[in-house]
């Protein structure tokens, strides 16, 4: 792998896409249509898979019908898409895009590369299914929010006329993410079209969260629920949407609604806590709190927050200990590795910060961010003895 950012999906609010516990309907007391303006998008997953006229091109291009001749369809495909020196797409966390969009900028996140060489794919004629890889649960977050990262993939099956016309045996090609070396040993579990859809849908929501288009969260993971209402991430979503509208009540039943399908959703009851300290609920939140304890005494960001106390307090020692416990568990985490090399370079341990930040870079899934850990890292390496640089 060129860069170990490529380990990891997008980031979504909520928990595992498991099946759920509850009742499949979207109960309609979650939504609040009239609290929120007309979305400044459109609210659109019909088009996800949908290839451009330039994509149909590349497909009749010259160089494209070699690689399949000389690799092999499903070789010949991913070569074309990924290889150094092809088309070469780029892996950036930025924004979730549908097919098309995803080949004009040359570039996407997890869920958007998925889409665009699934749509490829069909083209072709290849069988194609969604799985969900059960890797560790890691965690990140957007100020007081908490999000789960999950990982897909996409199987590319026997094109039907292969199967019709040879009884030559062939397996089913995945098309992932991860060094195959790990994936082979991680189990999957099949995933609906409506799934991969609502995903998406919840993608766009997030994104919007975060850049404060709060009515176009809303829609977005609306548009998610309609789509599947078994996904429990876009109720996670959805009262993320209403937290941050100051709409706790509706907040706390879109947590709720989590909880009844998972009832140890621990991102919805984190998440669920301060919209019951708003609501006044202090008890509540209070026992919400233990529970959460009682799950996991040592949660995601533990560790990282007891070393970012240390670095006020100037104790660089024990920062630089907890930021290695938090690494150690979430190595994909761009953040806990520049802060690692923080108190790291505080302790005179150059050749430990130059490593970390290499790495914070490296796992990093914006441009903007690598592109900042690249400046810091050259000026660490242009401040080590030359017989130390690399």
């Amino acid at each position: 792998m060129k860069r170990a950012a490529l380990l990891l999906c997008v980031a979504l609010l909520g928990g595992c896409a498991t099946a759920p516990q509850g009742p499949a309907a979207v109960p309609a007391h979650l939504f609040a249509d009239a609290r929120f303006g007309a979305p400044s998008e459109t609210i659109d997953t019909s088009r996800l898979f949908t290839l451009s006229p330039a994509m149909h091109d590349y497909l009749r291009s010259p160089r494209f019908r070699e690689m399949i001749r000389s690799e092999g369809r499903e070789r010949g495909l991913i070569d074309a898409l990924y290889k150094e020196g092809e088309l070469k797409l780029d892996y950036d966390a930025t924004a979730t895009r549908p097919a098309a969009e995803t080949f004009d900028l040359k570039s996407g996140n997890c869920m958007s590369l998925v889409i665009m060489t699934a749509a490829f794919a069909r083209e072709l004629g290849f069988q194609v299914t969604f799985q969900q890889v059960r890797v560790d649960e890691t965690w990140s977050r957007q100020g007081a929010l908490y999000m789960a990262n999950t990982h897909v993939n996409v199987v590319l099956g026997w094109r039907m006329v292969d199967r019709l016309d040879s009884n030559e045996f062939r397996e089913q090609f995945v098309v992932d993410f991860l060094p195959q070396k790990d994936a082979a040993h991680y189990r999957t579990t099949a995933l609906k079209e409506e799934t991969v859809i609502a995903m998406y849908a919840n993608n766009r929501a997030a994104e919007a969260l975060a850049e404060g288009r709060v009515a176009d969260a809303y829609w977005w993971s609306r548009k998610a629920l309609e789509v599947d209402p078994a996904f429990t991430m876009a109720y996670n979503t959805l009262g993320a949407v209403y937290q941050r509208h100051g709409d706790y009540t509706m907040a706390r039943h879109a947590f709720g609604e989590v909880l009844a399908r998972e009832p140890d959703s621990r991102i919805a009851m984190q998440n669920l806590v301060p919209v019951l300290e708003a609501l006044g609920h202090a008890d509540e939140a209070r026992d919400m709190r233990a529970r959460l304890v009682k799950l996991d005494p040592e949660p995601p960001f533990y560790f990282f927050e007891l070393g970012k106390a240390a670095m006020e307090r100037r104790d660089y020692r024990s920062a630089r200990d907890l930021f290695a416990r938090e690494v150690k568990r979430a190595p994909y985490y761009h953040e806990f590795h520049f802060w690692y090399a923080l108190a790291s370079l505080q302790l005179g341990e150059t050749e430990t910060a130059h490593k970390e930040l290499a790495l914070a870079r490296e796992t990093s899934t914006t441009a903007g961010n690598r592109e900042r850990y690249a400046a810091k890292l050259q000026h660490m390496r242009s401040m080590l003895p030359k017989t130390r640089r690399r």
